[in-house]
């Protein structure tokens, strides 16, 4: 049998290159030993914060220099990340928690390396959204991930407004000083009778899952101080499907498009705005006419 380390180290990482690296959400466990390979082999770390960052390598006895690259800055701070590049360093990025680049820094730093003509290698590992969605259910088979909401209500019930009839289930992270709102907010423009996961703290010591509909969330959360600390992942079920109606749902349409076309004419503008078979439809005209 291969120990464990050789499965890591038997890779090829070649020098010039940015290793995009996940980083445990909360239990240091989780890093990867591939993870754990590359921090020790590359030359520097890009961090979002580099004092978290210092403080977990040396959890794994790693040290290394480190390079600030955030929100603030990334834009700049890539350019110094290129610069170690051309110089044929390996530079590591990890953002605070989880992988980069989904609603944290990283993806501009990504942009930048690339177009400056230099190799980009993911490691993969933590994430809050893939941990949430694996515990979600299969109503949450199809989902798109929408990151935090707007924080201010009329921008927020704008977003939502929006995306009332989007049929895949919905995926936000939340703050816990507004988790409250939001989720009501959730419920105000879907109504209250989809489902609602609420994960906190994700494999952390007080992680918390919780299921109910959007009606029941607001209540459940506000039921205990303790529920509404640490970071949220909100899934929300999508809007259902509606049943397609029979061919004659679309007589009033087809009957002002007689008016001003032939049946065939009618047939085909018809389909184009409805998704209904032409064919369908011309048989329907021709009733009508």
């Amino acid at each position: 049998m291969i120990p464990l380390s050789e499965l890591a180290q038997a890779q090829q990482y070649p020098a010039a290159a940015l290793y995009v690296v996940a980083t445990p959400i909360g239990n240091a466990a989780d890093i990867t030993l591939r993870a754990l390979h590359v921090l020790g082999l590359v030359d520097r770390i890009a961090a979002e914060d580099t004092r978290n960052t210092g403080q977990l390598l040396s959890r794994y006895g790693l040290s290394k220099p480190l390079l600030a690259v955030h929100e603030h800055n990334e834009r700049e701070a890539a350019q110094r990340v290129i610069e170690h590049l051309r110089a044929g360093e390996r530079v590591a990025y990890v953002s605070d928690a989880g992988t980069p680049g989904i609603s944290d820094p990283g993806a501009k730093l990504v942009d930048a390396v690339r177009a400056a003509g230099f190799a980009v290698v993911p490691l993969p590992g933590a994430s809050a959204l893939a941990t949430a969605l694996s515990v979600a259910g299969d109503w949450a088979g199809t989902f798109t991930f929408l990151g935090f909401l707007p924080t201010k209500a009329k921008q927020r019930i704008t977003a939502l407004q929006s995306l009332a009839s989007h049929s895949h289930a919905m995926v936000f992270y939340e703050a816990p000083h507004r988790v409250i709102e939001s989720v009501q907010a959730l419920a105000d423009a879907f109504g209250g009778a989809r489902r609602l996961l609420i994960a906190r703290e994700l494999t952390k010591l007080h992680e918390a899952i919780h299921c109910c509909t959007l009606a029941e969330g607001p209540a459940w959360l506000a039921g205990d101080p303790n529920r509404q600390r640490g970071e949220f992942v909100l899934v929300v079920e999508g809007a259902p499907t509606q049943p397609s109606g029979g061919v004659e749902d679309h007589d009033a349409l087809l009957r002002t498009l007689l008016e001003e076309l032939p049946v065939k004419g009618a047939a085909k503008v018809a389909a184009a705005l409805t998704g209904v078979s032409r064919n369908d439809l011309y048989a329907r005209a021709l009733e009508l006419k």
